[in-house]
């Protein structure tokens, strides 16, 4: 069955618009947008609006590839986007006028020329690889893909039909979408809104609402702890879910005990974009004793570990279908047997799994992943081919080395932040008087990091 399908079989599910407090069943939402009856691609700027969900899922009711962006995309980086995919629809809560297209109603434009791309039947969703870079580079999803990762989310998590969802996190990323498809599917009130959690309105929505289930990243859990979330009580409240990012083993035991001791449970969970939203979770029984774990495989996946580097290797119905870096790859969906994480793993003597490094050049920022070279490329248009080399620091922080004396650090800042969306704090930058190198002359990237470590413990 259809992800849609699905979601319609839910008769108790009701979207409600945070701002006004109007409730609408699915029916409510269906709205004539003149969509095509062809395939064709729409690109998807979405905020987690109650207009935004209602074009979400009229889209998803129809044979349209739907390319999953966040609206606070820089404008350039969108216009090349666009150019590179061709899309048909572009929906954008942010312009209200696209050169080359229509605007129809609710924000959705049609491109004159009419659908200009081969797509291969069985994508149904693109979702960004960075988030924030401007990347051409999408993972390729199935309704499939959607449907059994949703279903095996469902299998653990205690959603119900009288659950009250807010959408705190972004629907156009990957654990957002999950909050979405997994509560659409079996839950009750769906809160559409822009509110998080450092928002006074979020707090006010909770009480007058009865949020029964909060969703965040490790930056979430880190705000939460700082508002003193944990010194107050929320009847509401049944479970609460963690995943985009290493959490801190403190704030893990926090938020553990603070819900164990409530009869409340809290879900440590992993995923990647390119197994949909999640490959693992820990029980919650298990949280305290098994701290920094994350957990076993979501029904009907496995993991292996790779024989000579431990990388975490998985396998289930939720693996992508490879990845699109033109319009010319989205004819094409490849049935990948294997993904490989990039994350080096180990396994404990119960089953459990343990993340004790990284194979891949990423971070990620408030849930966000950042391709480090992508910001490295960023860097050196930007800066005259400057040389820059950028590393992560424990999903915190995107440091940046530079070896030059005339370059002002708070520039480099400035221009992160505008290109990349986050907040200032996510970057720090220190000037060196060499790049360390590999015998073989690259950037060594491990080095860096670990001296940077050590100046940091000294």
């Amino acid at each position: 069955m259809s992800l849609y399908g699905l979601i319609a079989r839910n008769e108790r599910l009701q979207y409600l618009d945070a701002i006004t407090g109007e409730r609408y069943a699915l029916h409510d939402l269906n709205d004539t947008l003149d969509i095509t009856d062809k395939q064709a691609l729409a690109f998807l700027y979405l905020d987690n609006s109650i207009a935004s969900i209602k074009v979400l899922l009229n889209c998803l009711n129809s044979k349209l590839t739907l390319a999953l962006l966040s609206p606070k995309l820089n404008i350039e980086y969108k216009q090349q986007l666009e150019q590179v995919y061709s899309p048909y629809y572009i929906y954008d809560v942010t312009r209200d006028e696209i050169p080359d297209f229509d605007l129809q109603k609710s924000k959705l434009f049609r491109h004159r020329k009419g659908i200009r791309n081969d797509i291969h039947p069985d994508i149904k969703v693109l979702l960004s690889t960075s988030g924030t870079t401007g990347s051409p580079k999408f993972v390729k999803l199935s309704e499939d893909n959607l449907v059994q990762n949703a279903l095996s989310i469902l299998d653990y998590l205690p959603v119900n039909n009288s659950d009250v969802t807010p959408l705190n996190l972004p629907v156009f990323y990957s654990y957002g979408l999950s909050v979405f498809t997994t509560n659409s599917i079996a839950g009750g009130q769906i809160v559409c809104g822009n509110r998080d959690v450092v928002q006074k309105e979020f707090w006010e929505d909770m009480e007058r609402y009865g949020y029964t289930s909060i969703a965040g990243v490790p930056y979430v859990y880190e705000m939460l702890h700082r508002i003193g979330f944990c010194r107050k009580e929320y009847a509401s409240l049944r479970y609460m879910t963690q995943a985009g990012g290493k959490l801190n083993a403190s704030l893990i035991k926090s938020f553990g005990e603070y819900m164990t001791d409530r009869n409340k449970q809290f879900f440590v969970m992993y995923g990647q974009t390119e197994a949909t939203a999640r490959m693992a979770y820990m029980p919650p029984h298990d949280l305290l004793k098994k701290t920094g774990s994350i957990g076993m495989p979501v029904k009907g996946g496995q993991f292996t570990l790779a024989p000579d580097t431990n990388e975490l290797l998985y396998s289930g119905p939720n693996v992508f279908g490879g990845y699109a870096t033109s319009a010319a790859d989205l004819a094409t969906f490849e049935y990948l047997p294997m993904l490989h994480t990039g994350d080096v793993a180990s396994r404990d003597a119960d089953g459990y799994y343990y993340i004790t490094g990284r194979l891949k050049r990423f971070v990620k920022l408030f849930g966000t992943r950042i391709n480090l070279d992508e910001v490295e490329t960023i860097l050196k248009q930007e800066m005259q081919g400057e040389t820059f080399a950028c590393v992560g620091i424990e999903d915190k922080h995107l440091l940046v080395f530079h070896k030059q004396a005339a370059l002002d650090d708070n520039d480099i800042r400035s221009l992160l932040v505008k290109k990349l969306g986050l907040h200032p704090t996510a970057f720090k930058v220190q000037k060196v008087d060499d790049f360390a190198l590999t015998p073989n002359g690259k950037l060594d990237y491990t080095a860096m990091q670990q001296n940077n470590m050590l100046q940091v413990q000294n």
